[in-house]
């Protein structure tokens, strides 16, 4: 890890191992008047698809932490939701070590990691919650076109209790608003939740660069980043 000559910090890709092997962490350096990042991608697992959003944290100062994952699919089994939240807590220890708070920003999926981390409980049917403890260190999250269908079961968000920067896409037909209007509908009462659709916007809008064969709905898909990009800056200043 290093920093750029104008002061920023640049990303590396470094490499950890757990119980199941090797895997790669894309990093940045940081300042330690400010919050960590640590983000989860979502089911694709390569971080690097997000790297102008990790660039842009890194430049504001930010610690960033990025675990890759392989990639998930047809469905989401309980070892996916285990080994993702181990490699995240070990990755944060690992490049932000000690008693830092640290911002958690995920997509989809990665959302659904991060919510579990923050002291939700994920079910993946009657009677199969996944039990993951909870990393302390959070506080607060921003979850990007969250997958939240894993926490309908009652009282399985009761244990979060940070703040919540939540966006959707009014066109995502994978998990559309009504995944994140669950978050506000469930949570505004206890915690701060501040929900965002964009109108047009799809899945994969959020990420700079989408899966192959993909179709973008937004017509400046570029701009709808930038504030994007932005609105994150500013979450995870504050």
């Amino acid at each position: 890890m290093g920093a750029l000559d104008d002061g920023r910090f640049m990303l590396t890709v470094e490499t950890l191992t757990d119980p199941e092997g090797t895997f790669d962490v894309t990093v940045a350096d940081g300042r330690s008047d400010v919050p960590g990042v640590l983000f989860a991608v979502g089911g694709g697992g390569d971080p690097k698809r997000h790297a102008p959003l990790l660039e842009a944290l890194a430049a504001k100062g930010h610690a960033v932490v990025a675990p890759h994952f392989t990639r998930i699919g047809p469905a989401v089994e309980e070892a996916h939701l285990l080994v993702r939240a181990r490699r995240l807590r070990q990755a944060l220890e690992a490049f932000v070590p000690g008693a830092r708070r640290a911002v958690g920003i995920g997509h989809s999926i990665g959302a659904t990691t991060l919510l579990a981390l923050a002291g939700a409980v994920p079910w993946l049917g009657p009677g199969r919650p996944v039990a993951i403890e909870p990393l302390s260190r959070l506080s607060a999250l921003a979850l990007l076109a969250p997958t939240t269908g894993f926490f309908r079961a009652p009282g399985a968000l009761d244990g979060v209790g940070v703040p919540l920067y939540v966006h959707a896409g009014s066109a995502d037909a994978i998990t559309p608003p009504s995944h994140a209007e669950l978050l506000r509908d469930t949570l505004s009462d206890r915690v701060g939740v501040e929900l965002h659709v964009t109108s047009g916007a799809g899945h994969f809008s959020f990420m700079h660069a989408p899966p192959p064969g993909t179709t973008e709905p937004l017509a400046d898909r570029d701009a709808f980043l930038g504030g994007l990009v932005r609105d994150l800056q500013a979450f995870a200043a504050s």
